[in-house]
């Protein structure tokens, strides 16, 4: 077609001249293969690349194309070679493509291989059923496959993740369907994968619950298509009838004959939808347009075609060609059909009287006023659905000849499109050969068509598209050092060494700074940790060690840190972050790691104090018995020491007696420490004596536990002053200690005989006051007050006020002679009775 010869050229009319299609030759094929027919071909959408494997079943003559081994080989739809794979394993039973064109590879004994097109891939399988009973076929979908085992079952994967995978419902067949296909989940309303198995003359439906027979008749089908949108069925009979049905089979929409026309007596190879409206069926040197009313349009080919289903057409691949087929938008024939007398067909002629400078153009803005706005939107459409630049660029011009006139009109759409059309322009140019439409390029996204370019390696191309497009950079910079590592190995392997470390991190950290420089937002997303990681994953530690110097965040430095078995830079790492939880998780998976007395000399050294500190915590908390260790092995005494006292509490007396010797033996072994070592033997002996209280009083009385102090003082509860005494003389408690204890024990039990007696004993070392005191806070007055004449005379008055005895202390006045004090206590006293003795006594004074 000439470059710029008027879209209406590959026109065709089908329904009477009221619908138009059109094929238009998208590339020159750059490949050396002379027929197609030879291969197995799987392609993939949105203008994707081509799979072929060399058909094994057929027999063909040798040319320098062919290979003497499986060889899987990819190409664009422009004929360039991608890559090729290597096949080193079982028999290819399905080839296809994913969403995000990683090529899936499955063979007969149930493993599926996920390509991408650098050639690297991941292999999973469908388990053990599969691999018993071998694998006969299989559909795969942008996200999952569902493969037929040898015994007739079906299994589903969900997602490229290696996932288990899921049995579908019992289909009841006795033999393999005569043909079958999937309604992917997306398209469902059940959002369940929905399998259609041709058998006999009906359709069984399938899906995780249930088979569901659709009772048709007009079996045995040959071939069955599901639509893009999955609304609508194609099923083509044995005998030749293409018959369209929506996909619940309640509605009919039409059927055609294939073998109307003799050169079409035999079934075709293909049958695929030309996006939700048209069929394309396909022999070795025809191709068949069949639209919805049973009207047909041919196509010519000089050698087998192949074709790939779009949402919105189809594209066939030839030797010789790449064509691109499709219903003409409305926005096209509004503007180009013949005869058209649409407002966006009379703009774009408008612009044209204008260029001419011929006075029509401002009678036809004049017609169309009215219908401005939307003969400018349909003419900016139109321009989106054109692949020629040329006619792009003049239907543009026309809607910014016809935006010129409209007071108020939003220029978004306008702007848009023209950077859109810059972008597809540049994927579709024949070294990147990705032949995406308008449609498709919406139906995506930008970023996926950018992640297709950078799976293709062209990082440079996607960077601009990305800065052009204000998209951060990150997901190409990232996929770009990657790709760089792989290379310079490559490099390295095919000269003395490896390309030197030090410059090719310094050539990627100047790269992501020189962008961060220009984008806005920078390349905050780039991870030098995932980068790391392909470096390590090729074997080359030292770059992906200097990479991880780079990487500011901690949580991806350190796993990989740890992956490398860099050990102590990962708890270094950790410390400095701050981040007690990425601490301990260095910590823990060290401690899985290493043998435990490694483990204890890495967080033992000076400058990780952080992490032995953090790690005690731990241990105290969780694992006591690792805290040990780590005490032992370091020479802790003390720590080991205290760490034992505490593990004895609550415990039983034999226990806690063992623990404390253990103590005693740790605080012994450390010279700084006697006073320790002295304080374990005291309180072992204590727990001993405790130990025989209990036991002489059939455990009745508890006194293990108790200190010095409350022993005594349970024994002069319990009417043992000897053993209170032994523990005196034993212990050597201080003679105040033991009179305060007594007093205290014998107050509690009010035993004051015996404590009048005690007192009487000898002459108390820490005076009467304290008995005076002690007995009026409770409540023991009269028994409080008999001790006050052996306290301080100076004193007396008061004590006697605090036991209640106000008329003995106003005597105590009276016979010290002090008038002072008794005019103070009768300032004070509480009422007017005691008042009026206060007040006798006072007169008797001079």
């Amino acid at each position: 077609m000439a470059m710029t010869s008027h879209p209406t050229a590959s026109w065709d009319a089908m329904q009477d001249g009221s619908v138009f299609y059109r094929k238009v030759e998208i590339y020159s094929m750059q490949w050396q293969l002379s027929d197609l027919s030879n291969f197995i071909i799987a392609g993939a959408r949105y203008g994707g690349p081509f799979a072929l494997i060399r058909n094994t079943s057929k027999i063909v003559a040798l040319d320098r194309m062919a290979f003497t081994k499986p060889q899987i080989q990819l190409f664009s739809s422009s004929g360039d070679l991608i890559q090729i794979i290597p096949w080193d394993q079982g028999k290819i039973i399905r080839m296809g493509w994913t969403f995000d064109e990683e090529l899936v590879v499955l063979n007969e004994e149930g493993s599926y291989r996920i390509y991408d097109l650098q050639g690297d891939h991941r292999q999973y399988s469908l388990g053990s059923e599969a691999q018993e009973v071998g694998v006969i076929d299989a559909r795969i979908h942008e996200s999952g496959l569902v493969a037929m085992t040898g015994n007739l079952g079906l299994l589903e994967i969900k997602g490229w993740e290696g996932g288990k995978p899921l049995t579908l419902a019992n289909s009841t067949l006795n033999a393999p369907p005569h043909c079958w296909s999937i309604i992917p989940p997306d398209q469902t309303i059940s959002r369940h994968v929905e399998v259609l198995l041709a058998h006999e003359s009906t359709i069984l439906s399938v899906d995780n619950l249930e088979c569901i027979d659709q009772r048709l008749s007009r079996g045995p089908f040959a071939k069955l298509a599901v639509s893009p949108n999955g609304k609508s069925l194609a099923l083509l009979t044995k005998a030749g009838l293409l018959w369209v049905v929506s996909s619940d089979f309640q509605r009919s929409y039409s059927e055609y004959d294939t073998t109307r026309e003799g050169a079409n007596s035999e079934l075709p190879s293909q049958l695929v939808w030309c996006g939700n409206d048209a069929l394309l069926l396909t022999w070795n040197s025809v191709a068949l347009l069949v639209g919805p009313y049973g009207d047909t349009l041919r196509y010519p080919y000089s050698s087998p075609s192949f074709a790939v289903s779009e949402i919105d057409g189809v594209r066939i691949v030839s030797s010789e060609r790449c064509d691109f087929l499709q219903k003409v938008p409305d926005s096209s024939e509004s503007v180009f059909r013949p005869g058209s007398a649409s407002p966006a067909a009379i703009l774009f002629d408008a612009r044209d009287h204008f260029d001419r400078k011929s006075a029509k153009a401002d009678e036809s803005i004049r017609e169309i006023r009215p219908e401005l706005a939307a003969a400018v939107d349909a003419c900016i459409d139109a321009a989106g659905q054109e692949i020629e630049p040329y006619w792009q660029r003049r239907l543009l011009n026309a809607a910014a000849f016809g935006r010129a006139f409209l007071d108020l009109y939003n220029p978004t759409d306008f702007v848009n499109m023209g950077q859109t059309l810059k972008v597809l322009n540049a994927t579709r140019y024949y070294e990147v050969g990705i032949p995406i439409t308008y449609a498709q390029y919406t139906h995506t996204s930008p970023r996926h068509l950018i992640n297709r370019l950078t799976a293709r390696n062209r990082h440079h191309l996607a960077l601009r598209i990305s800065a052009f497009l204000r998209l951060k950079p990150d997901p190409v910079l990232k996929h770009w050092a990657c790709a760089k590592i792989v290379r310079a190995r490559a490099e390295g392997e095919g000269a003395a060494g490896d390309v030197d470390d030090d410059a090719l991190c310094q050539l990627i950290v100047s790269k992501f700074e020189a962008v961060d420089g220009k984008e806005k937002g920078g390349v905050e997303g780039v991870s030098y940790a995932e980068i790391a990681k392909k470096a390590w994953d090729i074997g080359r530690t030292n770059l992906a060690t200097k990479l991880l110097d780079h990487e500011p965040r901690a949580a991806d430095q350190v796993p990989l840190l740890l992956n490398m078995q860099q050990d102590r830079v990962a708890l270094t790492k950790a410390i400095d972050s701050g981040d007690t939880d990425l601490v301990y998780h260095v910590l823990l998976h060290l401690k899985r790691r290493l043998n435990l007395g490694d483990f204890f000399r890495l967080v033992s050294e000076p400058s990780l104090v952080t992490a032995s500190n953090l790690l005690k915590v731990y241990a105290r908390e969780t694992e006591r018995e690792m805290l040990k260790d780590y005490y032992y092995m370091e020479d802790k005494r003390v720590d080991s020491a205290v760490l034992s006292l505490e593990d004895s509490e609550d415990k039983e007396v034999t226990e806690r007696i063992s623990a404390i010797k253990t103590a005693a033996k740790f605080f012994s072994e450390d010279a700084d420490h006697s006073f320790e070592a002295k304080a374990m033997d005291e309180a072992l002996r204590l727990l001993v004596f405790q130990q025989q209280l209990e036991k002489d009083s059939d455990g009745q009385k508890k006194y293990v536990g108790l200190s010095v102090n409350e022993t005594m003082a349970a024994c002069f509860v319990n009417g043992l002053a000897k053993k209170a005494d032994r523990i005196k003389a034993d212990w050597r408690v201080p003679d105040k200690r033991y009179w305060y204890t007594k007093l205290y024990a014998l107050t509690s039990i009010r035993d004051f005989d015996g404590l009048d007696a005690f007192a009487r004993s000898k002459r108390s070392p820490i005076g009467y006051e304290p008995f005076v005191n002690h007995l009026a806070s409770k409540g023991f007055n009269k028994q409080a007050a008999a001790y006050v004449s052996r306290c301080d005379p100076a004193k007396r008055a008061d004590m006697f006020v605090a036991c209640g005895e106000w008329r003995s202390a106003a005597l105590e006045c009276k016979e010290r002679g002090d008038r002072d004090k008794l005019e103070e206590l009768r300032a004070i006293c509480p009422n007017s009775l005691i008042g009026r003795e206060l007040d006798q006594i006072l007169s008797t004074m001079n």
